[in-house]
């Protein structure tokens, strides 16, 4: 499976943050978007996830079933955690897990993965950033999708949680999924390529 990008422009009022962006992404590799503050980092995955319409360009999936599109087989994880506060840790899980159409069992799974089962009864209001971070980071599991879209994924977590994130995300590169992650700190993501922002053009390397 690869995800293929042919000119894309993005806009964001009048103003033009990419412009005649064109790059592919192999399933099994990571791809790092990378770039200073307000560059288009999270206007391009939200692009590729279907909740931006891009100006101009166009955005495919090669090799995928039944010919799906990128947003049929993407997970997007953005700025906000999406927890519900009133709800515990395992009803929040619970219900992404039915809103995506996972099974119960991945549920038990994404909490042990992200190291969570021990506050699955505690309200999420009552988290720390770091734990409502996990939290929404555990969505990436509940439900099979081929592309995780990341961005900012290590935000408020300390170390041992980014290691944590890294071995998830590395764990579902190693069985053919695609991670594109927009991030300004190495993530341990392996393997990985690079794709920098820089106004209105990019660089791949």
């Amino acid at each position: 499976m690869k995800l293929v990008a042919e000119g894309l422009v993005l806009t964001r009022g009048s103003r033009v943050l990419v412009s005649g962006l064109s790059f592919a992404a192999d399933a099994g590799c990571a791809l790092l978007v990378t770039g200073p503050n307000g560059v288009g980092k999270t206007t391009l995955l939200r692009a590729l996830a279907g909740l931006f319409q891009a100006t101009a360009g166009t955005i495919r999936l090669e090799g995928a079933a039944d010919e799906r599109s990128v947003a049929d087989e993407s997970h997007y994880f953005g700025h906000l955690n999406a927890v519900k506060s009133s709800l515990t840790v395992e009803e929040n899980a619970a219900f992404w897990c039915r809103y995506l159409g996972g099974r119960r069992e991945q549920v038990t799974t994404a909490l042990e993965t992200f190291g969570l089962m021990a506050l699955r009864d505690i309200p999420a209001g009552y988290l720390s950033a770091g734990q409502k971070r996990r939290l929404g980071l555990a969505r990436m599991l509940v439900a099979e999708r081929s592309i995780w879209l990341l961005d900012e994924p290590a935000t408020s977590l300390d170390v041992a949680s980014q290691a944590v994130l890294a071995a998830a995300a590395n764990t579902h590169l190693a069985g053919g999924g695609l991670v594109i992650a927009a991030t300004h700190a190495p993530l341990g993501l392996t393997p990985a390529r690079e794709l920098a922002l820089a106004g209105s053009g990019a660089r791949a390397a």
